[in-house]
């Protein structure tokens, strides 16, 4: 891996890959939902969707038809607290799609017939999204854990914020939020990377040289209970507890229980709700870290007339990791499997480029292979015990998303697991 700062102040980070034959390359905004005032809240994502929609060099079909023409992919996503445009091309078509992706990424026209149409497009999306609810109760559960405060808003935004949102919004989050410091530039495949810095030097070099001043408030886990009532089939839970940050010390303490408790097909979840008791065809577990806080989050989508016991189960396993902590057996599986994901996630060029951009964007370092591997495997039950102490303690939030929530009603408005 190899960092260099463009004189903008755009930070470029690049990995060599020579026994590739393409190239991931991405743009990198350290600024997601989370960055969002509420009556702003779904900026970001339009945002993202309008950067596609046209430049004076390129219409929006034009920049489709350049990556076609190309056999190449072009796409964008808007996290909570980060945003990415990205392109996957042959090595040699690397200068074309750089090209097209900075012309969009700083003069886009947004203009407003463009920007009406794509607004009903959101619409649409948020529609869609109301029709999943095993998606939405992923939301549901944001706000249950995490209240008023953005990281439990929802990416997507509301209709209200959508309608009232027009081109002056839009540049003035841009100007407020896409500064130098706060843009990563990563590329890796097969590349040369005295070139790579000579093409971005070309394209991102004269932006400039900005600084943001947004802080971004500490969320508190709040443990709420919450219900949206739909006709559906089933009940969609979830129930969240704190989890560990990006840099926290022990975070993969925190990965390692989680796959203990739902993180895969021998998980206790898995096996006794699905497997022993065939209460659920869907349950699982996984744990989000931001860069202040995290998550640790557990689903299920079951009959409403078995919600009750999916939850006593559930409530039950969760209670025994508090008591008892994880197995040695249980410890040397999750870090087996956790080092199995880890290298199996980086044999492509779009996974390593990912793995570039967040680690520059949200924690300013690289961690090796190996030594992600020595932090692994150096976990011990000690530090597997302070951390379900830590985060197993406190409020747990639930979240369900069906046509009955007399199961969650039943438990008189708090979870504890002590």
């Amino acid at each position: 891996m190899r960092k260099h700062v463009l004189r903008s102040g755009i930070r470029l980070v690049m990995e060599n890959i020579p026994t590739c034959r393409s190239v991931s390359f991405g743009i990198w905004v350290k600024t997601g939902s989370r960055h969002e005032p509420a009556s702003l809240n779904g900026v970001s994502h339009f945002i993202e969707h309008m950067l596609f929609k046209g430049t004076d060099r390129y219409s929006a079909k034009d920049i489709a038809e350049v990556f076609d023409g190309i056999g190449g992919n072009v796409n964008a996503f808007t996290s909570k607290e980060y945003t990415c445009y990205y392109a996957k091309v042959l090595d040699e078509h690397l200068p074309l799609a750089v090209d097209v992706l900075s012309d969009m990424f700083f003069r886009s026209r947004l203009d407003e017939e463009e920007l009406a149409k794509e607004r009903n497009v959101i619409l649409e999306e948020i529609s869609m999204y109301e029709d999943t609810p095993d998606d939405m109760v992923h939301d549901l559960i944001a706000r249950a854990a995490f209240g008023d405060h953005p990281l439990g808003l929802t990416i997507l935004g509301t209709e209200d914020n959508l309608l009232a949102m027009g081109q002056a919004e839009l540049k003035a989050y841009i100007d407020q939020q896409y500064t130098s410091d706060r843009i990563v530039v990563s590329v890796a495949g097969n590349i040369d990377e005295e070139e790579v810095i000579a093409l971005m030097e070309r394209h991102f070099g004269d932006h400039p040289n900005t600084k943001g001043d947004i802080q971004a408030a500490r969320p508190v886990f709040e443990g709420r209970i919450l219900t949206h009532l739909k006709k559906t089939e089933q009940n969609h839970l979830c129930l969240s507890l704190p989890g560990c940050s990006l840099d926290d010390q022990d975070l993969y303490a925190a990965i390692l229980v989680n796959n203990a408790l739902g993180g895969g097909m021998s998980s206790r979840l898995f096996q006794e709700i699905r497997e022993k008791r065939g209460l659920a065809y869907s349950v699982y577990s996984y744990h989000t870290g931001y860069t202040d806080s995290g998550v640790l989050t557990i689903y299920a989508g079951t009959a409403p007339k078995q919600t009750a016991d999916v939850l006593e189960v559930t409530l039950g396993i969760m209670r025994d990791v508090v008591r008892n902590g994880l197995t040695d057996s249980e410890l040397a599986k999750g870090k087996e499997q956790l080092k199995g994901s880890l290298i199996l996630s980086l044999e492509s060029t779009g996974s390593r480029m990912n793995r570039l951009g967040k680690n520059e964007l949200l924690l300013g370092r690289h961690w090796t292979l190996d030594e992600l591997l020595q932090r692994i495997q150096s976990v011990t039950q000690e530090q597997v015990r302070s951390v379900i102490d830590r985060l197993f303690t406190g409020p747990v939030a639930a979240a369900l998303v069906g046509p009955s929530d007399d199961a969650l009603k039943a438990l008189g408005g708090t979870i504890s697991l002590t």
